[in-house]
Order: C-alpha cells, then structure tokens, then sequence
C-alpha cells in the first residue's frame, strides 16, 4: 500500500534522548527550554528577527487575526485547507472570496480590487502548496487601500523569494508545523511578525494575555505548544536538507517520467525557491483525473484531491457561491503520493500506471 503521505519519524533514540530530559526536569508545557531551543533554531534557519512556536497553524491564524484587531470583511481564496476560512469566521469577520489564478492556483491578485469595500480590513493569502503568492502586488494593494495582510503559509516552510524568507511578507506570517507537513513536530505551527510591537501582542495572546502571574495585558488564548512536540521539532530539526533533497529527488523522477501525462504542474513564482512539500497535478479533465485516482486506488495507491470541492460553495456556514477559475480546478486537481520514505521504484510504478490508465 502506498499513502499519499506519511510522517518524517526521526530514530527513536534520538527522540528519547530529549524525553530523558523533560521527564529530569518535569517542565512539560508552557513554553519551557526546548520549545525556547527550537524557536532560536528555527529563526536563525529561516532567517527571520521574530518568531512563535505555536500549537498549531489554525491557531495561528487565529491568533494573527486577533493581533492585528481585525473586524468586518477578510478577502481570501477559496482554494486553501478549511482553515484558512473558518479562522476568519471563528474571529467574527466574513470571508470574502476572489478567485484564483489559473496558473500558480493563488489568489488573483488582478480581482482583488473589485472586491474591497468600506467594510474591508484584511487580505489573507494562502501560498498554496508553498508557492509564493504575488506578494509585491498584494503589498500594493493592501497599502493603496490601507489594509493589513496575514499569509497562511501552511505549506511554504523554507519558501523563499530572493533570498529572503516568504515568511518576511505581510504584516503575520503563518506556518503549520502537523505531521503531515515536510518539517513537523507532531503536531505545532508558527506564526512570524515582522514589527516587534505585534509580536509581543501575539506572545501575550498566546498565554492567555498573562503579564505576569496575576496581570492580565490582552485577550489571549492557550496557543502554547509542548516540550513533547518541541523535542520531535528539535530531532527533525537535523533532517530538514535531507528531507528536502529526497522530496527534490523523488518529484524530479515524477517530473521526468510523466513528461506525457495529460496534466500540468501549478506555475511557480519566478523568483521562488521550491520546499517539494506537495506533488499536485491539474489534470485536461475530471474524467481523466477520476480514471487515474480510481486506477491507482485499484492498486493500494492512494491520492487526494486537493483542495475539493472550493470552499466557496460547499462550507454549511456560509452562502454558496461559485468562481469560475476555483470551481474548475478543484475538480481537475490531484495530489500524487510524496513523502521521504518513497522509493523511486514506487514513484516508477506510479508513473507507469497513470500513462496505463491515460493511454487506454
């Protein structure tokens, strides 16, 4: 059987040396000295000034919204993971949607404009599967009218544009650290401010708004994460280039041998660097991408279309509407398997059946 992803799982034995540690001190949560160890590790390897480790990257979109008091209309995409929405709705705002474009699968940032109003406050951008959205026309915008922007980038840890981290854009930065994702620590996420001042809002909200032990500063939260996750994050720490030298290797294979196949790879940022977080294909119809999903299927292999349906027109808690550009992708769109344990053979056998399955 193959998934369509698997965790990265460190040697145990050097996951329990960190366990030997915490169990000496008993310090178990609230941000005790490995989540501290693993915040510097992680700025000094991303480059950024500031950084939080948090529990997760639902949380951190929350917590971001909050930080930057938003209230009324938040612009986003409806091609993103549920959470990119619910945070909005779960503050209170109202997600407004804008179509996305059909190359690079971000939001358009061409239709952006047409959908501000008195009411609008925020612009939160997903950089879907870790491919840059257009982050200088976004900053325009958001400048020439005033509005705070907030990059869910779930999927784009260790993105860069230009040498600098894709972290460093907007005014917060969002990282999910799940199991699931390239680099994890069990489960966990990040959430990045450029201007000091909000950061120490957001640290604050992370702890409930404590300001000591019986001072409250700020309506805050438990957006803390363990010393358990943080010692998974520390021990993955060291395998993060050759988690990404595998993931590089194993999608130049799928590259080179589906070469044929009747589906195209999103277009990515020219001046991005790629992290290999996901293997997604947009297929020339959803017939041939139901073919090949049930194909494969046939044989133990596993896919996910992602992201299906739009979050535009299929969230119970919001009225459905449709956008040309999301509503054809998401039913053309499939995400091939992709994680360190795959073999090239495997990747090999995928290949071989999805051309099977193509040219029948």
């Amino acid at each position: 059987m193959i998934p369509v992803t698997k965790p990265f799982l460190p040697p145990i034995e050097e996951y329990q040396k960190y366990l030997i540690g915490i169990w000496s001190r008993q310090w178990l949560t609230n941000m005790g000295p490995l989540a501290s160890d693993l915040e510097i590790k992680l700025k000094e390897y991303l480059g950024l000034k500031h950084l939080l480790f948090v529990t997760n990257g639902t949380v951190a979109l929350q917590m971001a919204i909050k930080a930057l008091d938003l209230k009324g209309e938040i612009i986003t995409t409806p091609f993103s993971f549920v959470a990119t929405t619910s945070s909005i709705v779960w503050e209170g705002c109202t997600p407004v949607f804008v179509d996305i474009d059909k190359d690079s699968l971000n939001i358009d940032t061409s239709k952006i404009e047409a959908s501000i109003t008195e009411k609008t406050t925020a612009i939160l951008a997903t950089h879907v599967y870790g491919n840059p959205c257009d982050v200088v026309a976004i900053e325009k915008i958001a400048n020439k009218h005033k509005l705070k922007v907030i990059y869910d980038g779930a999927h784009a840890f260790g993105v860069q544009i230009n040498g600098k981290s894709i972290f460093e854009y907007g005014d917060i930065s969002t990282c999910s650290l799940h199991a699931t994702k390239l680099y994890h620590s069990g489960e966990g996420g990040l959430v990045i401010a450029k201007d000091p001042a909000v950061l120490k809002k957001l640290a604050y909200i992370r702890n409930f708004g404590f300001n000591g032990p019986e001072n409250f500063v700020e309506l805050g939260i438990n957006g803390k994460n363990s010393e358990f996750h943080a010692a998974m994050g520390l021990t993955n720490f060291f395998y993060i280039q050759s988690i990404h030298d595998k993931r590089k290797e194993l999608t130049d294979y799928y590259n080179e041998k589906l070469e044929t196949l009747r589906a195209k790879r999103p277009i990515w940022h020219k001046e991005g660097t790629l992290n290999y977080a996901y293997y997604p294909l947009v297929f020339e119809s959803e017939k041939l991408m139901l073919n090949c999903m049930e194909g494969l299927k046939g044989h133990e292999i596993f896919t996910r279309r992602y992201f299906y349906p739009s979050l535009a027109n299929t969230l119970p808690y919001l009225e459905k509407k449709d956008f040309e550009v999301t509503d054809d992708i998401a039913t053309r769109v499939m995400c091939l398997p992709l994680y360190v344990d795959l073999t090239l053979e495997e990747v090999n056998l995928i290949c071989r059946l999805l051309l099977r399955i193509q040219n029948n």
